[in-house]
């Protein structure tokens, strides 16, 4: 690894945490330099949230050394971090929707006059945070008018706005499109040229290769393995961190679409005023139709008016029949299921156990002739699903929001899977899951395909869609472009549609 042990800001020495009887972490070890893109490379629960809830006073280290700037370094809260010289910007947003950007980025920390908030100088010092890092945000907006990818970038300004000598980026790009991640880009750019040592986590393999100098790999909470960027693959690290080898990242379809068949779902002209207009498609049992569009061209909105939670006119019909699901409820009574773009706020309840968020949308199936729940009919088709989808928890009991967020995303699925669903929606399905667990999620919706499920995958991963997508919705600006399948599959096709520069 490139530099010397005075460039050497942050260093992690046989780091142990164990949660009881549970090591999450084993003889962790990490050096970080100034100036410097170190990556954190692990399959989800390997153990890399736990290592930055350590650095950022979450956590603390069962037994071990860390020292930042050859000073010893443990944290009792994150706004001690913060005030060491650490800041961290968390995969899962931590803001308030009910507050203004600003209040959120300068939340603790808001400037004072006679004892109150000085409200014109808050909005004038967030305007100069958001113009330094050149983020295209209105700082009087209320969080939670924003979309996500708004908010992805809102959190990045909170952490950033600190003066920090490491600055910890935990999926940062997860909900961003390319052009809002080339923001972030420059802004770690700047970074670097001010001596700011930066420890970047990720599962976009070409991200990690454009922005990393030095990648460290870890799997099942110990240290594998420690590289300079050009002296490694993308297979070779794919190999160090799940311990085989992919020759294969999307499995092939097991059995060709039987396009004679009536349509499972059909949609025909939605529309909601300002949002998207004359959508239509038709999705038929064992199909897999990927939607693809860029940030803002409704492919979500559309999804979300399907299952009931949002008007719009138009017509939908289920296996011919037409329907008007006025809330969810109706939408999964039909067996349609939704895995949203957002698990945190609209997937989970995080503060519940993981048996409960598996079964609560399936309920009825465990109840008796009373009324009553059969709890240990329930308890086992949860186990079952942890099983299946390798969902790495201590236990059943575990509160979910105690899990990572790949392990969080596949109790989301694991959810839906026990209603049995005819139609199942996926919203960004793998959104900050690592390469192994993609794999998982990939091999599961090819197995429901084949049981003859219709599976509508939206994404913005466009890899991701034409490598598991029958034929492709491309939307551009609130309405269906084309619709593609076979030798119209292309990168450049997809993209010509989704930018309108062919329709």
């Amino acid at each position: 690894m490139h530099g010397s042990a005075a460039d050497t800001i942050l260093k992690i020495t046989d780091v142990t945490k164990s949660f009881g009887q549970v090591a999450a972490l084993k003889g962790m070890r990490l050096e970080v330099r100034r100036g410097r893109v170190h990556t954190l490379l692990g399959e989800n629960g390997a153990g890399k949230s736990t290592l930055m809830k350590i650095l950022a006073g979450v956590h603390t280290a069962t037994s071990g050394e860390i020292t930042l700037d050859g000073q010893a370094y443990r944290p009792a809260s994150p706004q001690d971090a913060a005030s060491l010289g650490l800041a961290i910007v968390f995969q899962e947003l931590s803001l308030c929707n009910n507050l203004t950007v600003a209040e959120n980025i300068l939340a603790t920390r808001e400037p004072r006059r006679f004892g109150f908030i000085n409200d014109k100088a808050l909005v004038a010092q967030a305007r100069r945070i958001v113009a330094d890092l050149g983020l295209p945000i209105d700082v009087t907006e209320k969080v939670g008018n924003l979309s996500i990818a708004q908010r992805q970038l809102v959190e990045i300004a909170k952490g950033l706005s600190h003066d920090a000598e490491v600055v910890i980026l935990d999926e940062p790009t997860s909900s961003l499109s390319d052009s809002e991640a080339e923001i972030l880009f420059a802004i770690i750019a700047r970074l670097k040229e001010r001596g700011v040592a930066i420890i970047y986590i990720s599962h976009r393999m070409e991200e990690i290769m454009r922005l990393s100098d030095d990648i460290t790999v870890i799997r099942d909470g110990e240290y594998v393995s420690t590289h300079a960027r050009e002296e490694v693959t993308i297979e070779a690290l794919i190999a160090l961190m799940v311990g085989r080898r992919m020759d294969e990242i999307y499995p092939p379809a097991v059995h060709a679409v039987a396009r004679d068949k009536a349509p499972v779902l059909s949609v025909e002209r939605l529309t909601r005023e300002g949002e998207f207009q004359d959508v239509s498609f038709e999705v038929r049992a064992g199909e897999i139709l990927g939607f693809f569009g860029l940030v803002g061209s409704g492919r979500s909105e559309v999804m979300n008016a399907i299952f009931g939670m949002k008007n719009a006119s138009g017509a939908v019909r289920l296996n011919g029949e037409v329907v008007r699901f006025r809330s969810p409820d109706e939408a999964i009574a039909r067996r349609v299921g939704f895995v949203t773009e957002n698990r945190k706020e609209e997937g989970l309840v995080l503060g519940h156990s993981v048996e409960w968020n598996i079964s609560m949308a399936a309920l009825g199936d465990f109840t008796g002739g009373f009324g009553f729940i059969r709890n240990g009919a329930e308890r086992a088709a949860a186990s079952a699903q942890v099983g299946n989808l390798s969902i790495k928890t201590n236990s059943l009991d575990t509160p979910s929001g105690a899990l990572s967020g790949g392990n969080q995303q596949k109790i989301v699925i694991a959810k839906w899977l026990l209603t049995r669903p005819r139609v199942l929606i996926l919203d960004e399905p793998t959104r900050g899951v690592d390469v192994g667990a993609k794999f998982e999620i990939y091999k599961i919706i090819r197995q429901l395909a084949a049981e003859g499920t219709a599976i509508l995958l939206i994404s913005s991963d466009l890899p991701e869609v034409l490598g598991m997508s029958d034929r492709v919705v491309v939307m551009h600006e609130g309405a269906p472009g084309a619709t593609l399948e076979g030798p119209d599959l292309t990168p450049e096709t997809i993209m010509a549609h989704a930018t309108g520069f062919q329709s």
